[in-house]
């Protein structure tokens, strides 16, 4: 008779599979879960993951085969993060965000930069997009350059980049904006002189995310490499204007929420992995089994549920996407709340199912050395990432179908 944790895994694994066979991400999964905990606790990813990651077609799954990428499609991409989010959470939000935004700097840019991007591609480079609440960046017009100078938030993954976008408003002599506002965006050598990451990133969850704030000191860009920045209205613009290849024509937003989602479903499939192989070991109050109380059976069971749940909708989204893209077909706003709607939903569920594990774990079983802790604190980030942020996404759902104007965001 096998083992009870090898029938436990085989049962589950049966009910929630997660392959990691013929992924681009296979060779460093092993070292990636190795560094996880010291990653936590360092508040850095081990230098020889980022490496490895690097030097993979991993960096490139994103883009397009024009630029040299892998040009993977959506789903397939979310199975990647899915495997590396399962074994350490900081590194596949670092490597999502080099995928999202990558994706957004391409639509930004468009064709007549082409020869830039695909430059960051064959290089195997890592980019940035810090451009969060609080960034305030100018740029001084001097001859054919522009003199950057400010700081931004939110800059997930710089510290381990090559590259990072910038959004800045176009300043007189006087250091203030000029009016009518010029806004305009840029790519910027994190090697750049003045360019500095200031290792800021101090939240619960994702602690090697490296999430911080960058600063700007008289760093210099070209201004023929620059573009005007569309800003809010991002997705009605790549419904039409050129774009490098057709897959561009998605928005940012729309994928980050479908990988985000899958991310997650890697985080609460190993913490119910885990809660699963503790409880057949363990015994409660009196010397009963916990494997035969009712009510651990009934948690767990309706975890792994909604877990299967979860990602059956994150599945058929992102598979959605993939087939609105190799038929030509241009999304339209529709589209883009759904596939945001979808995951902000997905990702209540398995908020759901992480109560339900740390109810069944108790207390006694969170004493005992469970790695939930750092997972709940990983999870807990994700729903309150603003892409996916529930308020945001089903306000905009409701002025959808009843027909109301949409915000700008």
């Amino acid at each position: 008779m096998a083992p009870l944790d090898d029938i436990v895994l085989d049962h589950l694994d049966r009910f929630l599979p997660a392959p990691r066979e013929g992924l681009h991400v296979e060779p460093v999964l092993d070292v990636i879960e190795a560094q996880a905990i010291e990653a936590d606790r360092t508040r850095s990813v081990d230098s020889g993951v980022i490496e490895a990651l690097k030097g993979s077609d991993v960096l490139r799954m994103s883009a397009s085969r024009t630029l040299g990428g892998v040009e993977c499609g959506i789903h397939r991409i979310g199975r990647e993060l899915e495997a590396v989010a399962a074994r350490c959470p900081s590194t596949a939000w670092a490597l999502w965000n080099h995928l999202c935004v990558f994706h957004l700097f391409v639509g930004a840019l468009g064709p007549d930069n082409i020869d830039r991007l695909r430059s960051i591609v064959e290089r195997g480079e890592w980019v940035s997009f810090p451009a969060g609440a609080g960034s305030q960046v100018y740029g001084r017009i001097d001859d054919d350059r522009a003199m950057l100078n400010g700081s931004a938030t939110f800059a997930t993954g710089a510290r381990y980049g090559d590259h990072c976008g910038v959004v800045f408003a176009v300043a007189g002599d006087d250091g203030q904006p000029v009016r009518p506002i010029d806004i305009r965006f840029a790519i910027v050598g994190n090697a750049s002189e003045g360019f500095k990451v200031d290792p800021t990133w101090d939240g619960s969850g994702l602690r090697a995310s490296a999430t911080d704030d960058v600063h700007y000191e008289d760093v210099q860009v070209d201004l023929a490499s620059c573009t005007a920045w569309y800003g809010a209205n991002r997705a009605d613009s790549l419904r039409t204007i050129p774009v490098i290849d057709h897959r561009y024509r998605e928005d940012w937003v729309g994928l980050s929420d479908l990988w985000l989602g899958w991310m997650a479903v890697g985080v609460v499939r190993e913490a119910l992995r885990e809660a699963c192989l503790g409880v057949v070991n363990r015994r409660a109050l009196m010397g009963l089994k916990m494997v035969e109380r009712p009510t651990v059976q009934l948690n767990l069971g309706k975890a792994a549920a909604l877990v299967a749940t979860a990602r059956a909708a994150v599945a058929e989204a992102s598979s959605e996407v993939d087939r609105r893209i190799d038929a030509g077909i241009i999304p339209d706003a529709s589209d883009y709340f759904r596939q945001q709607a979808v995951v902000t939903m997905a990702v209540d569920q398995l908020a759901e199912a992480m109560d339900l594990v740390a109810r069944t774990l108790g207390g006694n079983g969170l004493r005992e050395g469970s790695e939930f802790e750092r997972r709940a604190r990983d999870f807990g980030a994700m729903p309150l990432h603003i892409n996916v942020h529930q308020d945001r996404i089903t306000h905009q759902v409701g002025r959808l179908v009843l027909g109301v104007d949409l915000e700008a965001f």
